[in-house]
């Protein structure tokens, strides 16, 4: 984890940015800056992943921790629990969401076990009640294999959707078919090697949507530690940061318009507005705007 040694199939790689100049379709129009970007402040966050670790000194204290297990029936079920991360993963997470949205509200539902291990049963149930509470983001850097849960992840993020709770979901790193990245209705991030850690990127070639700083990347971990580690796992926190911060200063975007907000905002797309000598559009009003089990992580 505290290293990269596998090639990661779904990221800018090498690359340049210039190379990712968007289509001539559609429109350039850059967002403002004043318009766009908040803290983050009352914006809900859930990380869906191993747990946070309440209280790191890179998180602070986070507002609810959950965990999905089995009731008594042996169904499960999502119940509150004092926190903690099994692994570090889910804090890592955390952390880099609490640096780009410094006062956004984080929630953590633990779907996933030591050794990274869970089901993909055990994430459905954490996503659906992440949706059903209504999040305005919910960060997944995890994803499954199993194509028997894959109509019902497509049904899930097609309700958050339209239930206006956009899903941020990371790319899986090897050449595999997981979900919910793929979805169209989730927001999929890969990441990129650029020195800038504040550079994010719309990328012309789906399916992956937006690259994002994920590579040697120092985050929290485990008892108040911080590492070095690489992974779309660590790209994806990036983007939904970014969202919390969209959403802080215009609560009542969409899904739809925090994606069209990101695409308007992404470094290669406000450099082709400028080459196209293009000025900052203003937007009207709120209207515009490696796994054990078959739940893998997405770095």
């Amino acid at each position: 984890m505290s290293s990269a040694t596998a090639r990661l199939t779904w990221s800018l790689g090498d690359r340049p940015p210039d190379r990712l100049a968007p289509g001539d379709g559609g429109s350039h129009e850059v967002v403002p800056d004043p318009w766009a970007w908040s803290h983050g402040a009352g914006v809900r966050v859930c990380v869906v992943d191993t747990g946070v670790e309440d209280g790191h000194r890179s998180i602070g204290r986070i507002q609810g921790a959950y965990e999905v297990v089995r009731d008594g029936t042996g169904e499960l079920t999502v119940r509150e629990t004092d926190g903690g991360d099994a692994c570090g993963h889910g804090t890592a997470c955390a952390g880099l969401i609490r640096r780009v949205a410094p006062e956004c509200e984080l929630y953590s539902v633990r779907v996933l076990g030591k050794g990274f291990t869970g089901t993909g049963a055990a994430l459905l149930t954490g996503l659906r009640w992440a949706v059903e509470q209504g999040f305005p983001v919910v960060n997944l850097s995890l994803s499954t294999t199993r194509r028997q849960f894959l109509e019902a992840l497509r049904s899930l993020a097609d309700q958050a959707y339209f239930d206006r709770v956009t899903l941020v979901a990371s790319a899986h790193n090897s050449p595999v078919e997981s979900y919910p990245w793929r979805f169209s209705s989730v927001i999929s991030v890969g990441s990129h090697r650029e020195d800038d850690p504040g550079l994010f990127l719309y990328n012309p070639d789906p399916p992956v949507e937006f690259f994002a700083p994920g590579q040697n990347v120092y985050v929290a971990w485990l008892n108040g530690t911080c590492i070095r580690t690489t992974g779309n796992s660590f790209a994806t926190p990036f983007i939904s940061g970014l969202c919390a911060r969209l959403l802080g200063s215009h609560p009542g975007l969409t899904p739809f318009q925090v994606k069209n907000a990101l695409y308007l905002a992404a470094a290669n797309v406000r450099t082709a507005a400028a080459a196209a000598g293009e000025p900052a559009g203003e937007p009207v009003g709120e209207s515009v705007g490696t796994s054990v089990g078959d739940a893998d992580r997405g770095e």
